[in-house]
């Protein structure tokens, strides 16, 4: 055993000394290291959570019930992005009829976020979420008097928080948390975690290869 030692120590310092001369030349080579070992942290998170994750709340989804893919969107009201990117996810459940997408509500911008989420989870007790979803989007930043507006266009009755929506937001809360999600909107897909208006092509693409790993 001592010779095994007194081999390995050399060979292995020669080895690190290799290696860390490599690493100062090809620098490049790190922030891809990086992003890779992110991506795996990301994955196991993902699947770790998955099923609450991809579980609605009452009617905050829409596409394919039982779609092969689940497109998963953290997002809050008052965020510019999350308007932006709003059209995105309606042209790709259009275009794709196999596709889940599942809408989280994280308030993280202020009481205006927070009433906007209130009333957004009430709507999908009712069965009217997608119309409350698009009108106050296309209202612009909630306020009370857009959120008025929203529920009268959309036909949603007013409600109390009740403890289930409060459980719900915390439940958003940790669950992007555990994604590590830095702000809104943010997506997972497949194994995949995306961050801010990515945009279409980025979320076509996440989605394919969601579709590609299931094969």
């Amino acid at each position: 055993m001592a010779g095994w030692y007194s081999w390995r120590g050399p060979d292995r310092a020669a080895t690190e000394a290799i290696v860390r001369d490599y690493v100062l030349n090809h620098g490049e080579i790190l922030p891809e290291a990086m992003k890779r070992t992110q991506d795996r942290q990301a994955a196991a998170s993902v699947s770790r959570h998955r099923s609450a994750l991809e579980t609605p709340y009452h009617g905050a989804w829409a596409g394919a019930a039982d779609g092969d893919v689940v497109l998963v969107e953290f997002f809050d009201y008052a965020c510019p992005y999350c308007r932006e990117t709003n059209a995105d996810v309606d042209r790709l459940i259009a275009e794709d009829p196999r596709l889940k997408v599942v809408w989280r509500e994280l308030p993280v911008l202020g009481p205006n976020s927070e009433a906007a989420a209130n009333v957004s989870l009430a709507a999908a007790r009712q069965g009217r979420f997608r119309q409350f979803h698009a009108r106050l989007f296309a209202l612009g930043r909630p306020t009370q008097a857009t959120l008025a507006q929203a529920m009268a266009e959309a036909g949603v009755s007013a409600e109390a928080q009740s403890p289930a929506a409060r459980a719900e937001l915390a439940r958003n809360i940790e669950l992007a948390r555990a994604m590590e999600a830095s702000g809104t909107p943010t997506f997972v897909v497949g194994d995949q975690v995306l961050q801010g208006a990515v945009g279409y092509d980025a979320l076509k693409a996440a989605i394919a290869a969601a579709r590609g790993s299931r094969s």
